[in-house]
């Protein structure tokens, strides 16, 4: 085995990549759940703060996990890992799984440590964390005064080309087993801060089935303006959607790349005519320098 097929994630113990996955889940959700709800709520902080700060969540716990498992944190990154064949079935499952549990754990961890009381409840803290659309949109308060929504077509269409960036991005800096490139940390980082540039006044800014799953379980019945379990199917379609998308052009552009080009019927015969004819000028040069030379007989010379 060669020192590169040492540090592919496919030679770490399977044990070993799960836990970095739902450790890095745990990390990502946390930070983002945090980002959402302490920095928005209390200093209203605006987009460029969620959208930097959801990128370097994403690159930096890459940094730290991403050689074990991949760093795919995300159930859609697995999905178009697992139909592009760069990442097993079996390992794949087990890899959404725990990265649902640990956004589930982040989400928990979150609602334990948020203060509450009278004036602020657990509404004001989870409002800007929690995913969804129309009324569950938290630009709802806002588009609402101008009697326009954010409804589901809008919502599904940016989750999917958000999504579709991002999961390009990760497929294409990873390697046949899903090794990530040196460059993967930052680029998803980069990748992740688009998409949510483009989301995150429409729905949050879910881009991860996983994100949006921990929060809504933790946000069912807390007073919301909408249940965000109501919603969460669009959070797990829309990136899943985009998944499929990748991985299929993936394959038609691979399979496209294997095709030899024909050559075409009548090719032999004009080589051989070429030939032929090169053959036929080569002897006519060679009769013309062997023939004898003539002396003159012009009396004037």
């Amino acid at each position: 085995m060669t020192e590169e097929q040492n540090t592919e994630p496919s030679a770490y113990p399977i044990g070993a990549r799960v836990c970095a996955e739902l450790a890095g889940s745990f990390l990502v959700c946390f930070a983002i759940y945090m980002i959402c709800t302490f920095g928005t709520s209390i200093y209203g902080l605006d987009l460029a703060y969620i959208v930097v700060g959801t990128a370097l969540a994403y690159a930096v716990v890459t940094a730290m996990l991403g050689r074990v498992s991949g760093g795919q944190f995300n159930p859609a990154i697995t999905v178009a890992a697992i139909l592009t064949g760069k990442t097993k079935v079996v390992a794949g499952i087990l890899y959404v799984i725990v990265q649902v549990v640990g956004a589930i754990a982040a989400a928990g961890a979150v609602k334990w440590i948020l203060p509450t009381s009278q004036t602020v409840t657990m509404k004001t803290w989870l409002t800007p964390a929690v995913n969804g659309y129309g009324t569950g949109s938290v630009s709802s308060a806002t588009t609402s005064r101008a009697s326009v929504s954010f409804g589901i077509s809008m919502a599904i269409v940016v989750e999917v080309i958000a999504a579709i960036i991002i999961i390009a991005v990760a497929m294409r800096h990873t390697d046949a087993n899903g090794k990530p490139h040196a460059t993967y940390a930052p680029v998803i980082g980069a990748a992740y801060g688009l998409g949510v540039a483009m989301t995150y006044t429409v729905t949050g800014a879910a881009l991860n089935p996983a994100r949006a799953t921990g929060i809504a379980l933790f946000g069912q019945n807390q007073g919301l303006s909408t249940q965000p379990l109501q919603q969460l199917w669009i959070f797990w379609l829309a990136p899943v959607l985009a998944a499929a998308i990748v991985a299929l052009v993936m394959i038609i552009a691979d399979m496209a790349s294997k095709r030899k080009p024909k050559m075409p019927a009548d090719a032999p015969n004009d080589e051989a005519a070429d030939a032929e004819a090169d053959a036929h000028d080569i002897a006519v040069d060679a009769a013309v320098n062997a023939a004898p030379t003539v002396p003159s007989t012009n009396p004037e010379q």
